[in-house]
Order: C-alpha cells, then sequence, then structure tokens
C-alpha cells in the first residue's frame, strides 16, 4: 500500500520562503510525482510536476521562478522549495503520485494522496 505523507506546511509572510517534502512509502521512482494545492472555495489546481527520473519538471505560470520541484529516489522522497512566497499562494498543497510517463497536469491521472499540508502567507 502506498502512502504519501506531506510536511513543512505553515504560516509565513509574504516575501518568505517554505519547504515542503512529501514522504512516500512503496514504489516511487517509477512514477511522475506532482504537487497540487487548493485554496479555500476553489478547485484543486496543479502546481508543478516531476519525471520520475527528475530530469523533467513543469510549473504552472504563477509559480515559475520562486517554486522549485526536486525529488530523491534513494530517500523515497520529493520535495517542493517555494520561495518569495505571495498571499495568492496559500492552499491546502497536496503531493500525489502521477503516471510512469510523463508529466500529468490532470488529478485524475494521480492515483495516490497525500493528506495535505497547510501554506497560510500573510500580507
Amino acid at each position: 500500500q502506498v502512502q504519501l505523507v506531506e510536511s513543512g506546511g505553515g504560516l509565513v509572510q509574504a516575501g518568505g520562503s517554505l519547504r515542503l517534502t512529501c514522504a512516500a512509502s512503496g514504489a516511487f521512482s517509477t512514477y511522475s510525482m506532482g504537487w497540487f494545492r487548493q485554496a479555500a472555495g476553489k478547485e484543486r489546481e496543479f502546481v508543478t510536476g516531476i519525471s520520475r527520473s527528475g530530469d523533467n519538471t513543469d510549473y504552472k505560470d504563477s509559480v515559475k521562478g520562486r517554486f522549485t520541484i526536486s525529488r530523491d529516489n534513494v530517500k523515497n522522497t520529493m520535495y517542493l522549495q517555494m520561495n518569495s512566497l505571495k498571499p495568492e499562494d496559500t492552499a491546502v498543497y497536496y503531493c500525489a503520485r502521477g503516471p510512469k510517463y510523463g508529466i500529468s497536469w490532470f488529478s485524475s491521472e494521480y492515483i495516490v494522496w497525500g493528506q495535505g499540508t497547510q501554506v497560510s502567507v500573510s500580507s
């Protein structure tokens, strides 16, 4: 049974940084991974994804240049470094296991999800 556990969320002032961690048990290195977020009253949205090897990444336009996704297939862990945070980044952030090939923006293609971690950015 694959499980994903996020950590690292919290409250930060605008302009600050946070690093989210997603620890996986079970199959990890053979799947792409992604980070999604859901703000209050809004639908869940793709933030960033990374290929199985970590060689390819993709980002939502609004986070490009500020967020960096990475993974360590030895430690079965994925990271999201978030810099220059803005109030509009406030949301619950979820890590999820995606398809084996490519990076998908569609949540329906992610089968395993973590429980989420709250990120709050104050102005």
